[in-house]
């Protein structure tokens, strides 16, 4: 049976408060597993704290995201060993390079992607700006050339990157679609035209969650088409701290993320026992 899995992101944990007091990595873990997240979100970069991170999570809450951010097709050999040690849900890439040309891409995406079948998890490749993804029409351009690529939609990047105005044309939606019809997972968080996070809260960004809900929904209805059936579907609420969260004139966040994420998490349970039907 197709299920949803629910994830925190660790980078989200960071409370970056002028008090300057910051939570230890048991705490983060044994808050989210507490609040019901079905495992994290985190990135390999230091892989010692994630190996800690990945061995404090209960069973039942287990489900990992890891991330990483590779230049070159070898950068993600030992990516690959570790998660294949560990354990994962699948792995994120985050291509940290900036081809102009889609010619320039192509040895990079066959490369990891043969790298890829050799291990039994997914690997995906993330929309995100400053990196390979970093343009909405750029990366249409690089499923047109690769239609099998296999992505995770952060959309908030192509909001805030493309502007779009609002209400959003059926154009703009259409090109969305076509994103979200090769989104294996999603990370969650909501822009507007002009910032990459605003508050869920706030009444006021009402119709730009409206927005964001609505490209979820239609992109859970075209997992479930595409998936199989016993396959589970990621959803990472990724409400980053400053300067992803905007913040006040005392330097603080203008609202309480971890409440947002919790609100997002129920979000998304609302969504998927929507598209079931």
């Amino acid at each position: 049976m197709q299920k949803l899995v629910i994830l925190q992101s660790m980078w989200a944990m960071e409370r970056r408060h002028t008090d300057g007091l910051e939570r230890s990595l048991e705490e983060n873990v044994q808050k989210i597993v507490g609040a019901g997240f079905d495992g994290i979100s985190m990135s390999v970069s230091d892989s010692a704290l994630f190996r800690r991170a990945t061995q404090l999570l209960e069973p039942g809450n287990n489900a990992i995201e890891a991330q990483c951010f590779p230049r070159t097709v070898d950068d993600l050999k030992p990516v690959l060993d570790l998660c294949a040690s560990v354990g994962v849900h699948h792995l994120d890439i985050q291509a940290d390079v900036r081809p102009r040309r889609i010619a320039d891409c192509i040895p990079l995406l066959d490369g990891w992607q043969r790298l890829a079948e050799q291990v039994d998890f997914p690997v995906y490749l993330e929309t995100h700006r400053d990196r390979m993804t970093t343009d909405l029409y750029f990366t249409l351009d690089l499923l047109e050339s690769r239609p099998a690529l296999m992505l995770i939609g952060d959309l908030s990047h192509f909001m805030v990157g493309r502007e779009f105005s609002v209400p959003i044309s059926e154009e703009n939606h259409a090109f969305m679609h076509q994103i979200l019809d090769h989104c294996w997972a999603f990370h969650g968080r909501v822009a507007s035209r002009e910032q990459v996070q605003i508050e869920i809260s706030f009444p006021h960004h009402r119709p730009w969650l409206d927005i964001f809900l609505g490209w979820w929904e239609y992109g859970f209805r075209s997992w479930r088409r595409r998936a199989g059936p016993d396959d589970s579907l990621a959803f990472v609420c990724e409400l980053g701290p400053k300067p992803y969260a905007i913040t006040g004139p005392d330097g603080n966040d203008t609202t309480d993320r971890w409440r947002e994420a919790l609100t997002l998490k129920d979000y998304a349970k609302t969504l998927w026992d929507t598209t079931a039907m």
